[in-house]
């Protein structure tokens, strides 16, 4: 008897046992079905409402990543038009130079470009914008005073007229000295041989915004024309359809030197700042600028224009654009050329492409 009851207990256990594990099985199958369901669910949702996954992917595009920027000096002599690489730079300031010329400065983040030029030599002033971008100066050659502030700031500098011969090169379809170039890929092997760091948090000086900025009590903003000087004008042309505005300089259209295509821009930031002659031994006529301080300017996109206040603090320090209320502005995510230019220059904002002018 005894026998049997254990016989009959044994079976009655492997029963339980087997009975635990189906339905263990089943509920690890009614688990992973509703993973694969909810997983199918919420892929529906964002498939029927792009609204929604439109805005968990939404993200500057401009300024993204932790790639160290990269301002490079462009030479903007007549001589050196068209010029390369402009139209991948998220920013380009453009400020005067000796002898009524300006020269630019692009800064290049995140981008691969095989050519970028020519590259010119260094001012002074042009440094303070490259530190408030916490970024890799670039030129080839350099003023005194220049030379004096890379040494003070501690610049982290790659030199043209110091390198080896391969990050920059000079090429045969223009004259020298309107000939250097050189490609991101050669300046960051540069930068890495140097021990410079090419990675970056700093954030940008610009307060980018991913939805599309809508000027409120702005002026219309078709044609602007900016008089750095005598010799060099800009004027920029709203392109309605692809809402950017096309680069003029002395009434010739701006293209890329590469590509053939128009330099274009989505941004434009005007800032009225008085530049003046450096008294030194070469008498060169090289110029200073007074940048230090609060100054007046224009911030124009979407062919809209609002006036701002542009404040710069220090030379290492980020410049601030505010809107008359104090308030930071937003800045449509795109391209940005910030023209520097004296607080006399007739600067004229015009509604549209006809003589009718909004100033």
């Amino acid at each position: 008897m005894r026998k049997g009851k254990r016989s009959a207990k044994r079976s009655s256990t492997k029963t339980l046992i087997v009975i635990l594990i189906i339905l263990i099985i089943a509920a690890g199958g009614i688990l992973g079905y509703k993973i694969i369901n909810d997983k199918k669910n919420t892929e529906t949702i964002n498939e029927d409402n792009p609204i929604t996954a439109v805005l968990e992917e939404k993200k500057v595009e401009i300024f993204k990543g932790n790639d160290r920027p990269i301002a490079i000096m462009i030479d903007n002599h007549s001589d050196a038009w068209p010029q390369a690489g402009l139209q991948k730079a998220y920013m380009v300031y453009e400020i005067i130079a000796e002898g009524g010329e300006t020269r630019l400065m692009a800064l290049f983040k995140g981008v691969d470009v095989d050519k970028i030029g020519p590259v010119r030599s260094a001012r002074h002033y042009f440094i303070d914008y490259a530190m408030e971008n916490d970024a890799i100066y670039v030129h080839f050659g350099q003023s005194p005073q220049a030379e004096s502030d890379i040494k003070k700031f501690s610049i982290k500098d790659i030199n043209g007229i110091a390198e080896d011969g391969t990050t920059f090169w000079r090429v045969k379809d223009k004259a020298a000295p309107h000939n250097a170039v050189t490609s991101t890929k050669k300046l960051i092997e540069s930068a890495k041989n140097k021990k410079y760091k090419t990675t970056s948090s700093e954030k940008s000086v610009l307060n980018y915004v991913t939805d599309e900025v809508k000027l409120e009590n702005a002026q219309d903003a078709i044609n602007i024309t900016i008089p750095h000087s005598k010799l060099q004008t800009v004027k920029y042309v709203y392109d309605e359809e692809n809402k950017v505005y096309a680069r003029y300089a002395r009434n010739k259209e701006q293209k890329d030197w590469t590509t053939k295509e128009a330099i274009t821009t989505k941004n434009i930031i005007i800032t009225f700042c008085d530049n003046y002659t450096l008294s030194d031994s070469e008498n060169k006529g090289r110029q200073g600028l007074k940048n230090i301080g609060t100054f007046d300017g224009y911030y124009i996109t979407n062919g809209k224009a609002i006036k701002i206040k542009c404040i710069k603090n220090a030379r290492d320090e980020k410049t601030k654009y505010q809107d008359l209320e104090g308030k930071e502005i937003q800045i449509n995510d795109g391209n940005t050329f910030v023209n520097i230019c004296p607080t006399d220059a007739n600067v004229i904002i015009e509604a549209t492409t006809d003589t009718t002018r909004n100033t």
